[in-house]
């Protein structure tokens, strides 16, 4: 059986076609807000930001993991809805995700908002955790960061 051809795309919000946010969209709430039962403002008005950039695993054009990177005032890369769709799910699809993410953010420090359970996979890419842990709609997270690659 031939191996899947699994693409990562990246784009601003400005390059993005009506139906592909739809699909982005539709699996972030299909997992934050309907699977982990977390009713939360989704659209939040940072997707439509100049110095967003939407990063997706797809394979014939089903979207199979996304995350945003969105340029924080402070110059850091802020890494953030970081999903991958559940029949995806044990594939790799994450770790590439963020490798993806890691090299689109280049030197820059880099942080992000981890669901605890996960901090052991965020760190095994250079995160470490940067404060106290904390509750969000009755999920706990840790955030961590990445300082810049040239040290």
């Amino acid at each position: 059986m031939p191996q899947q051809t699994v693409e990562a795309r990246i784009a601003s919000f400005a390059e993005l076609d009506a139906r592909t946010f739809h699909d982005l969209l539709r699996l972030r709430i299909d997992v934050f807000v309907v699977e982990q039962t977390c009713p939360y403002p989704e659209l939040d008005g940072r997707d439509v930001e100049p110095g967003t950039r939407h990063l997706w695993l797809a394979h014939d054009g089903a979207v199979l993991a996304y995350l945003r990177i969105l340029a924080d005032p402070d110059g850091v890369a802020r890494i953030g809805r970081v999903v991958v769709a559940p029949a995806a799910r044990g594939g790799g699809h994450a770790g590439r995700l963020i490798t993806e993410a890691l090299a689109t953010v280049g030197d820059r420090p880099c942080v992000l908002e981890a669901q605890s359970h996960l901090t052991g996979f965020y760190a095994r890419h250079g995160f470490a955790v940067s404060g106290p842990e904390y509750v969000e709609d009755g999920i706990p997270h840790t955030p961590m960061r990445r300082e810049s690659a040239i040290h």
